[in-house]
């Protein structure tokens, strides 16, 4: 039989032939002659190598085809397990377990010396199928940028592709193959603790960070070696759980998911991401592990998705507590036959499947299917060509994983920059003096690892940049910075104890033992002392992850008595935000003299705070996500639904949609954000009241920077649709553009309208422009816009 491999291996081609860098990458697999790239581990007895040329991508199939062919049932039902290297599974059981074919790949190690002890023992298997290495790489991998919503904030795609493209980097010189990002569940309940991890609540703007997260994180296929496989999750509508409840259900009608939540998953995926991960949620009924509908109709069908599909952990057993599946056999049929593709944390399918198989209740074309997607999702990951291609050599291995030389401050300190949002600036009471004494206060002020924030991948918070760190470089001999602790980020010991419970191996929250009183005094003795008040609050990191779900969205009782005690002082009290989700901030909004929403900013935000509080960077973010009034407000979020008694701001609220107790709307509003100069608007203009099918019209507006200062702001294009076939929103978001400007200086920006941008799902599904009027509006918020009416014929 025609060998699976090609191309023979030549056993003088040994580990000194795996490229370490992105150039070397290139130039070997791009050489004239196209020859393999194979790699010998260093263990006794390992025979030779197969390898497969850098085939062309068409011979891809071919290639799969063949050696799926070559494959027993227990090796192809290997292929689909993916194991954490850990509490799992030790390394030594892992190592043979791979060697017997038992396991297609692992997640969570970022050890180079350890994957090539893994891809030593995959290469001492039967047909030698090289493993991948996965990990949760979000914002950042050793160099922390941003979250997800830090990053939103910015709306400036090439810093968020500069954020991925830095994290592969990192990444791939840790052995990573793929992770498990971009995270774009539409986000529109606070409570949810994963808000952090993702995007916001609008899905045009998830959709262009899909795209350049998509791009960063993995360039073109095949895969790069300076670049990672990108598995978007989670697939689907995650962020929509029942009550912000993490891992509940979802209820959702066709329509809106279409509408709605379902565009950012499309386009990571037109954008070319190799995975999807499955959600946990169950949707409609019906847990996305198991549901045919989502993962072959939609998925596969509809979309024509191609690549490899990833199961949350441990979510293939948990359809027995769902209850969908009676037991574990039930449950593995279930996921197989949906097309679950690989098992994380898997016991099910190797035990499991086998039987299924020889009863008839599972094909093995059914197998032959995902066996298919993960030795293609290898293929595009250049794991044939060359099983070490992100390992490398041993002699090349860092001495120090966390070495300041593997860092890339200077990247993170630029999107940190970029990604905050001022809220409040009273009497410009920023950017503040170097020259004056700042009392800076607060739990947060000097909390390293809250720096990072959560799903913070290999970063390490030893090379944090806190604030107080920031601030003191930045003022140097000028002034003075006071610094007092003034409250614990809580003084509930319970949710201390869940944190801390919930970060595993360190604690992550340490408590003062002084007295809350006798911590305040001391911050308002720093703030008599001095001319400005930093106070900086929040959430510890872990408030704002996974499994952290809240009731409340006001900042804990510790943090706003310190504030209290603040304002009393009369000093100008500054409030930085350290946060994973919209506050509620009705009571700080009215006792602080100015906000600055930071979220988490990574490992420079210490220095990156430090300049926009100082005035040598102008805030240029945007709120990607609504801030509600409370939390009685929840959901608030820009795009709702018209409705037939809508409630009208300086209009009597009787029998209209509102809330008595408080002012109906967010307290910020989405694409919301403040500047240390001014910008203004003109009026909007069309090229034509009337759009042809097919045809297009131009919005114009002129942004003119009316203040002293240069400064960025995001100019944002919103459409109405004013009479549809069903109940349409009040808004949608379908352009932007970033501007810089120097005082003084007018810029003319020109947006194209299409049917692309006035096209919706209507009730039967179909995507649709319909005639009639639409309202184009720009502003500088989803509030504050300028607007003009044209007619679709």
């Amino acid at each position: 039989m025609k060998s699976a491999f090609p191309i023979s291996y030549d056993p003088t081609q040994t580990e000194s032939r795996a490229p370490r860098n992105a150039s070397s990458a290139r130039t070997a697999r791009d050489s004239a002659l196209m020859k393999a790239v194979c790699l010998v581990a260093l263990v006794s007895g390992l025979s030779a190598l197969p390898a497969q040329a850098a085939a062309p991508i068409e011979n891809k199939r071919a290639f799969i085809a063949e050696l799926v062919g070559k494959m027993t049932l227990d090796e192809k039902i290997g292929q689909l397990r993916l194991i954490s290297i850990g509490p799992e599974m030790p390394i030594a059981q892992l190592a043979n377990e791979i060697t017997a074919g038992r396991v297609g790949g692992t997640f969570n190690s970022v050890n180079r010396p350890h994957n090539r002890l893994l891809q030593d023992a995959a290469m001492k298997g039967r047909l030698k199928i090289p493993m991948f290495f996965a990990y949760d790489v979000i914002h950042g991998h050793r160099t922390t940028f941003p979250i997800g919503l830090g990053l939103a904030s910015s709306w400036d795609m090439d810093a968020i592709r500069l954020m991925a493209s830095t994290a592969a980097k990192e990444a791939a010189g840790d052995s990573v193959d793929m992770t498990f990002a971009p995270m774009v569940d539409i986000a529109r309940d606070p409570r949810w603790g994963r808000t952090s991890e993702g995007f916001g609540e609008d899905p045009y703007l998830v959709s262009e960070i899909a795209k350049a997260t998509v791009k960063g994180f993995q360039g073109t296929l095949p895969v790069p070696a300076d670049r990672i496989m990108a598995s978007v999750k989670h697939f689907a509508l995650y962020g929509a759980v029942e009550g912000g409840r993490d891992y509940n259900t979802v209820d959702m009608s066709p329509m809106r998911m279409y509408n709605d939540y379902l565009p950012p998953y499309r386009a990571a995926i037109d954008a070319g991401a190799g995975g999807v991960m499955v959600a946990l949620n169950s949707i409609n009924g019906v847990p996305a592990t198991s549901n045919t509908w989502l993962m072959q109709d939609l998925l596969r069908k509809e979309w024509g998705f191609k690549g490899v599909s990833v199961s949350d952990h441990g979510a293939i057993v948990e359809l027995m507590r769902h209850g969908v599946a009676k037991d574990e056999r039930e449950a593995a049929r279930l996921a197989i036959k949906n097309g679950i593709d690989l098992s994380m944390a898997d016991s099910v399918y190797l035990k499991e499947l086998p039987g299924l198989v020889k009863s008839g209740e599972v094909s093995t074309n059914d197998i032959d299917k995902a066996v298919t997607e993960v030795l293609g999702a290898k293929y595009d990951m250049g794991l044939f060509q060359n099983p070490y291609l992100r390992i490398g050599v041993a002699k090349d291995d860092p001495a120090d994983l966390d070495a300041e030389s593997r860092l890339h401050r200077a990247a993170a300190r630029e999107v940190a920059r970029k990604s905050m949002v001022l809220l409040e600036n009273r009497n410009s009471t920023l950017p503040l003096a170097k020259s004056k004494t700042i009392a800076l206060v607060g739990p947060l002020a000097d909390a390293p690892i809250d720096m990072l924030g959560s799903w913070s991948a290999a970063g390490n918070s030893k090379n944090a940049v806190t604030l107080r760190t920031g601030l003191n470089a930045a003022v140097g001999t000028q002034g003075r910075v006071l610094y007092a602790r003034g409250a614990n980020i809580t003084n509930d010991e319970g949710i201390v104890k869940y944190l801390n419970f919930l970060n595993w191996d360190t604690p992550e929250v340490t408590q003062d033992k002084r007295t809350p009183a006798a911590m305040i005094e001391e911050a308002v003795a720093a703030a008599r002392q001095s001319d400005v008040i930093v106070a900086a609050v929040g959430e510890a990191r872990g408030m704002s992850h996974e499994s952290s779900s809240r009731t409340s969205l006001d900042l804990p009782q510790s943090q706003r008595d310190l504030i209290t005690a603040l304002k009393a002082t009369g000093k100008p009290l500054v409030l930085v935000l350290m946060n994973g989700r919209p506050l509620a901030l009705q009571r700080e909004q009215q006792e602080a003299d100015a906000i600055l929403e930071t979220w988490y900013t990574g490992m420079e935000g210490g220095h990156a705070i430090a300049e926009v509080l100082f005035g040598d960077y102008n805030p240029s973010g945007k709120l990607p996500i609504s801030f509600p009034r409370s939390v009685g407000q929840i959901p608030t979020y820009y795009n709702h639904a018209r409705l037939g008694r809508p409630f009208t701001e300086g209009k009597p609220g009787n029998y209209t949609s509102q809330y008595f107790e408080e002012v109906t709307g967010p307290l910020y509003p989405f694409g919301y954000g403040l500047s240390y100069t001014d910008f203004a608007l003109s009026d909007v203009v069309l090229s034509g009241a009337t759009m042809p099918r097919g045809g297009k019209i131009e919005a114009a507006v002129t942004v003119k920077n009316m203040g002293q200062r240069a400064g960025e702001t995001v100019v944002q294009l919103y459409i109405q649709d004013v009479a549809a076939s069903v109940v349409r929103p009040v808004k949608e978001l379908k352009d932007f553009q970033k501007v810089a400007l120097q005082p003084g200086e007018e810029k003319v920006l020109r947006f194209a309208i299409d049917e692309s941008k006035l096209k919706f799902f209507n009730a039967q599904l179909q995507h649709v422009a319909e005639p009639g009027a639409f309202n184009v509006q720009i502003g500088l918020d989803s509030q504050a816009v300028k607007q003009k009416s044209f007619e679709l014929q």
